[in-house]
């Protein structure tokens, strides 16, 4: 919502002094070309302080001026890797002198803040317009075809801690405090391989591999699990079945293998 302009102190006075007159907020509004809820506030601010002047405001002005947080706003909009320093010397070149702290308070206020970047996949142009295709080709299928699709992966689930980097809120100094730690042992405390299946019915087989699996094991695992577990989700005929492009899922034994068994495969860009 846009801020209003203010009132000139002219204004202001005319209204106290037409509705000394006897004229109602509406006449008033009506003829200064004002709202009525302002006339009515004027006035009531009149009554209570015999003033229409500003009154003092809490709190000290912002350090940044509106000009200031556009600029760095822009900036950091622009360029989401700017760092704070970068930011201090360029309000510094304006005129402003300010602390990071400030800097990152006023971005909050603007709805940006300070988070460790997210790893993603590093995609090659071939890689996103192979994407891109296969958005494209299946952007009009029916609901109903994605309904006939087993979903598959695998995945490693550490049993203590996580290998990801954890940010938390902290005072100076308390960064020992067992609140703000994460707790580790030596070597990672083991994890556990997992392979799983789902489709839009509901989860299939959850398999735990308990040794380095290998193409042989991943066929075996297949052999033992996809087909139970579309029997149990009631697939229909013709179902299609969904895994990435793991070398161990591209190897040649695989495709054999799946072809074979009359697997159709959704094709998976990298």
């Amino acid at each position: 919502m846009a801020k209003t302009k203010e009132l000139s102190k002219e204004t202001r006075d005319k209204i106290v002094d037409l509705h000394q007159a006897g004229k109602t907020e509406s006449a008033i509004g009506k003829q200064l070309g004002v709202k009525k809820s302002t006339v009515g506030a004027i006035i009531r601010k009149w009554k209570t302080y015999k003033t229409t002047a500003n009154l003092p405001r809490s709190g000290a002005p912002r350090k940044i001026s509106p000009r200031g947080i556009k600029m760095i706003t822009r900036t950091v909009s622009k360029n989401p890797r700017t760092t704070w320093g970068d930011l201090v010397n360029d309000l510094q070149r304006a005129g402003t002198k300010v602390t990071e702290a400030t800097i990152s308070n006023t971005l909050r206020r603007q709805g940006l803040k300070s988070c460790s970047s997210r790893r993603v996949p590093l995609l090659k142009p071939v890689h996103v317009q192979a994407r891109l295709k296969f958005a494209r080709g299946h952007l009009d299928d029916p609901e109903e075809d994605w309904e006939n699709v087993i979903w598959s992966d695998e995945t490693k689930i550490e049993l203590f801690g996580k290998n990801s980097t954890r940010r938390v809120w902290r005072r100076k100094n308390a960064e020992l405090h067992p609140k703000n730690t994460t707790p580790t042992v030596k070597h990672g405390g083991g994890n556990i391989m997992l392979w799983g299946c789902f489709s839009a019915k509901g989860p299939g087989r959850l398999i735990r591999v308990k040794e380095r699996m290998n193409g042989a094991m991943y066929r075996e695992i297949l052999s033992e699990n996809l087909l139970p577990s579309a029997r149990a989700l009631k697939m229909k005929r013709g179902w299609i079945f969904q895994h990435d492009n793991d070398p161990k899922h591209t190897a040649r034994a695989t495709k054999e293998w799946l072809r074979k068994k009359h697997f159709k495969v959704l094709e998976w860009p990298s």
